[in-house]
Parts: C-alpha cells; sequence; structure tokens
C-alpha cells in the first residue's frame, strides 16, 4: 500500500494557517512585552519573525517542488547532504520538535478551557506534579490521534472548518479591535513608539534580550513547513506545495501583526505584559466586549488550538512513516493502515507527546523547540545552494527568487538567533542541541541493525 494523493491547495494551504495559527499568538505577546517593554520593540518581534519566517517558507518551495516527496525536509536533508543529516532531523522532530509543538499547543488548549471551566487549572491534583492542563491535553492529543487513523481526507476536511473559522473569528477580532482604539483616543499609539525609541541601554544587554524575545514568536509562527511533511498525499505536488507556503505564512504572519497592534493600542504594555495566565487575547476581548469577549475569545482559541493539534498531529506521522520506509525509524511505523493512514506512525507520536505534556512549562517547550527548529531550518536552505550545484540539471519548477542573496539571508537571521540563544537562554539551546547530537549513536543502532537484517537475509 501507498499513500493517497487527497489534498488539494487550497487544502494544504489551509493546513498551512490551520497548523501555524495555534495557541502561540493569544499567549506569547505577555512574554514578549515583558522581556522588552517597548511597544516598538514588541511590533519589531513580530516583523523579524515575519521577515525570517516567509524567507524561509520561499525557499524551502524550491526544495520542495524538486523534490516533492512525503518526509519532506527529512527527505532533502537526506538527500543533499547524507542519511545521517536527515535521520537527526527526523529524530529531533520526534523527540522535541513536532511532539513538543503538540505538548505545548495541548496544554494552551486546556489552559483556555479553563476560562469556562476553572477547575481545569495548572495547580497539581495526582502526584504532585500532574494538572487537570496537562491531563486534558493528553486527552484531547490521544483523540484527534486516533481521529487521523481515518483517510487523509477526513483530516483535511476537520482542517479545513477550524481553520476557516479561526480565520474569521481573527479578521473580526481585528476589525473590532481597531474600532475600539478609535473610539477610545486615552491610548495613544503614536506616543507609545516615541516613548519605546527615546530610551537608552547597553546595546549588547538590548540585543540579548530581543533575540531571547524572538524564541515566542517564532515558535508561534512555525510549523508552516508541515506540508512538506505530506508531499506524497497532495495533488500536484511540485507546483501547489510552493503556493500554499507563500499564501499560508503570509496570510498568517499578516494577522500576527495586525493582532499586536490591537493589543498595543486596545490594552498597553503594562496590561500585555501581566495579563492573567498569559491570556493576552482573551484580555484584550473582554476590554472591548465585556465578560462575554472573554468567553469568546476563549472559545475562538480553543477551536484554534484544536484545529492546530490536528494540523501537527496529521503531518508529522509522516516523517516517521518516511523514516521507516528507509529502515532509519522504528519498523511499525512504515505500516499503513486500512485507510492508507500510518496508524503505527501516530501511536508513536501520540504516547512521546503525551510524555512531553508531564515535563515541562509551556515556555521551556518553546526554548527546546525554536533552536532545533532553526539550526535545521538553516542547514536545509542552505542546502539550496548547494542542491543547485550538485545536481545543477534537475528540473525545478519553482526557484527561490532572489538566488542566492534571500537563502544566506535566512541563514544569517536564524543563525544570529540560535547564537544569542546559545548565549543568552544557554540551558535550554543546549539541551536543545544535546537532544540534536543524541541522535547520532542511535543512528548508528539502526545502520546496525539494517545491516544484521541484510545478512540475514
Amino acid at each position: 500500500m501507498t499513500l493517497k494523493k487527497g489534498l488539494s491547495l487550497y487544502s494544504s494551504t489551509m493546513i498551512i494557517i490551520g497548523s501555524m495559527i495555534g495557541s502561540g499568538i493569544f499567549i506569547v505577546s505577555a512574554d514578549i512585552a515583558a522581556q522588552v517593554q517597548s511597544p516598538f520593540y514588541l511590533l519589531l518581534a513580530w516583523i523579524v519573525t515575519a521577515i525570517i519566517t516567509v524567507s524561509g517558507a520561499l525557499c524551502i518551495g524550491e526544495l520542495a517542488s524538486a523534490m516533492p516527496k512525503a518526509g519532506g525536509q527529512y527527505v532533502y536533508l537526506k538527500e543533499i547532504y547524507n542519511p545521517l543529516i536527515g535521520f537527526l532531523y527526523g529524530w529531533t522532530l520526534f523527540a522535541v520538535i513536532q511532539t513538543g509543538t503538540i505538548a505545548a499547543v495541548g496544554v494552551a488548549f486546556a489552559k483556555f478551557t479553563g476560562v469556562f471551566f476553572p477547575v481545569i487549572n495548572s495547580q497539581p491534583i495526582l502526584f504532585n506534579f500532574i494538572s487537570t492542563q496537562q491531563i486534558l491535553g493528553i486527552s484531547v492529543i490521544i483523540l484527534l490521534s486516533i481521529f487521523n487513523f481515518r483517510k487523509v481526507e477526513s483530516g483535511a476536511i476537520m482542517q479545513n472548518i477550524f481553520t476557516g473559522v479561526k480565520i474569521i473569528s481573527l479578521a473580526t477580532l481585528i476589525i473590532l479591535g481597531f474600532y475600539y482604539s478609535l473610539t477610545h483616543p486615552f491610548m495613544d499609539v503614536i506616543q507609545h513608539f516615541k516613548q519605546s525609541t527615546s530610551g537608552s541601554g547597553n546595546t549588547s544587554i538590548t540585543f540579548g534580550i530581543f533575540s531571547a524575545a524572538l524564541v515566542g514568536a517564532l515558535f508561534s509562527a512555525d510549523a508552516w513547513n508541515n506540508i512538506t511533511f505530506t508531499a506524497g498525499e497532495i495533488e500536484n505536488p511540485s507546483k501547489n506545495i510552493p503556493k500554499s507556503l507563500i499564501i499560508g505564512t503570509g496570510i498568517v504572519l499578516l494577522i500576527y501583526i495586525l493582532i499586536n497592534i490591537n493589543y498595543i493600542a486596545v490594552l498597553g504594555m503594562d496590561a500585555i505584559a501581566n495579563a492573567p495566565e498569559k491570556r493576552v487575547a482573551t484580555l484584550m476581548s473582554q476590554q472591548i466586549l465585556g465578560n462575554v469577549g472573554l468567553y469568546l475569545m476563549a472559545g475562538v482559541i480553543m477551536v484554534s488550538t484544536f484545529g492546530c493539534l490536528n494540523g501537527i498531529i496529521l503531518t508529522g506521522s509522516r516523517v516517521y512513516y518516511a523514516m521507516a520506509k528507509d529502515n532509519a525509524f522504528f519498523k511499525p511505523a512504515a505500516k499503513l493502515n486500512k485507510n492508507d493512514v500510518p496508524s503505527n506512525s501516530l501511536i508513536m507520536q501520540c504516547i512521546w507527546a503525551c510524555i512531553l505534556t508531564l515535563t515541562g512549562s509551556y515556555s521551556d517547550l518553546l526554548d527546546y523547540v525554536v533552536f532545533a527548529v532553526l539550526l535545521f531550518y538553516i542547514i536545509a536552505i542552505a542546502g539550496i545552494i548547494v542542491h543547485r550545484r550538485k545536481d545543477p540539471n534537475l528540473i525545478r519548477p519553482y526557484k527561490v527568487m532572489f538566488y542566492p542573496y534571500l537563502p544566506i539571508l535566512y541563514c544569517v537571521l536564524a543563525g544570529t538567533v540560535c547564537v544569542s540563544l546559545l548565549i543568552y537562554k544557554t540551558a535550554y539551546a543546549g539541551m536543545g542541541l544535546a537532544i540534536v547530537l543524541t541522535g547520532i549513536p542511535i543512528y548508528f543502532l539502526f545502520v546496525k541493525r539494517r545491516k544484521r537484517e541484510v545478512i540475514i537475509d
């Protein structure tokens, strides 16, 4: 059996949007505001994130068009460099990138469920460390993993519905925010910007703080490359993947910047930085519509995180499937069920994501994930230059614009963030790097097993 093509351009774009817009945009501005303490730098963090993300999507689009295979970035790294580099990406994806993101979004879903049911909170109730938030987060991860045992079209339909609802809701929130700020002149955004640029301070510390603050924004804008994991199930992937990457990331980053303008206009920096449970979006909605707004926004965010979970659970499992087909992962992950879906891969991903849900806070998972994500994006995007030289005659239906300057720009910007994280968030970035490196001995264990099986055959 093989994967069946059932994803159109529209479905691919909605998977990107739905996977990117999860919980981050509704929460992480509180952390960023607390760190930078300036509306100018809060918005600058999101603008820099937009530049990095859209540049990355434009670059990865070329690799996706040239190598439209299930597994996405794992395949690109394996074919451009060597199987070890590909494996390290797939291993890190399983160990922390994809599963850590699933865990973080699952906890965020539970966090906003707590608006309706206060019993859902972060207070430990089992073994002095398991909370009702974690229990609910684990439950929804299991539910969606089982749901995706069905045909890929079923997952796509759910994704389309939930993503459509969240886009409409966010557009409405943006319109209400602008209307409110225009009719309540006590919030002078221009004055905030002037104040934010008038101060002075230690440049190196400011740079370090800003780089650390980018973590949340970059995490909120990630998962755009997940659509490449499902290339084996996309109609005309050579053309539709690059198109969906450009459209999807462009829409999401525009929404993110507009929402943060509204946060500043409606709430101001102090309120953003001190939002209860970091629920900035619900606080803004409550400010505009009263208590009704609080519950409406909490409901929207629950829809958003639920849809995001569905997208990243569906796509991530395809990477482990591709690795197992190459004998670079546990063999059962290579099997498809009666619906031509890698159900064993979904189960493995689910189990580890549930374990991660119990191990750390939301911000810890952000730090682990972002460093590892950026590291492999840099390697993949630098690979565009390597790939063109290695195979200049390969047909590339889409070529990145401003080559080689755009790939170089991405690598410089993302590399700067990685170095900053190693300097200013050494423990977490170091842990992310350590997780990557643990894949080296594990890779050779798989190689040894593969050689042993060949001898037996």
